[in-house]
């Protein structure tokens, strides 16, 4: 049985939550101001596709392929990444929502992280390698032996990030973000007087 194949398609406006989404592939096509919360997106692919403005939280990824896949101002609450298909899987955030999500044991080599909202999300054990945090809020986020060899958070705030736990070499951070590694020793960092 065949798969349906949707290229270069625009979908505007769009509740999928409400009328469901056709198993397929999608392959440069746009989605703007659409709902996929809480839908099943398993198995669908995605290549290189643009999100914009749109809900994808709590929507099942089993198996779903991500391939250079870019969101923009999208709520991606409690999405388990981890679960997508590996294969060429590649996305950019720009300006979203992914409280509570999840990136366990991922591979997301020189991913790009900016304006994003990251309360709570789970990085354990995931290869960041290479990626950027550009001005995002990572309060609660998780770091557990995730290698973050030249990721660069220095325009990010709220980590903590134990060094101890993750690999660092070469990670970037600004001089105000240090404490967000010294968190688990409870110590008291001021700044001096001039």
């Amino acid at each position: 049985m065949g798969r349906d194949c949707f290229f270069e398609k625009t979908f505007e406006n769009t509740d999928f939550s409400n009328i469901g989404i056709v198993l397929g592939d999608y392959e440069n096509c746009t989605l703007n101001n659409c709902n996929f919360s809480g839908l099943n997106l398993s198995a669908i692919k995605f290549s290189e596709c643009n999100f914009n403005s749109c809900n994808l939280s709590l929507a099942k990824l089993t198996k779903t392929a991500l391939q250079d896949v870019k969101f923009k101002e999208c709520k991606l609450l409690g999405l388990h990444f981890e679960n997508c298909n590996d294969f060429l899987f590649s996305v950019d955030f720009d300006g979203c929502n992914l409280n509570f999500s999840s990136f366990y044991k991922k591979n997301i080599k020189k991913t790009r992280l900016k304006n994003c909202t990251l309360q709570e999300t789970d990085f354990s054990e995931t290869d960041l390698t290479g990626s950027v945090f550009d001005n995002c809020d990572l309060s609660r986020a998780t770091f557990d032996h995730s290698i973050l060899e030249k990721v660069d958070f220095r325009t990010s705030y709220n980590y903590s990030i134990d060094p101890e736990m993750n690999r660092m070499k070469k990670a970037k951070f600004s001089l105000s973000g240090i404490i967000g590694l010294l968190d688990k020793y409870d110590i008291d960092v001021e700044q001096a007087g001039n």
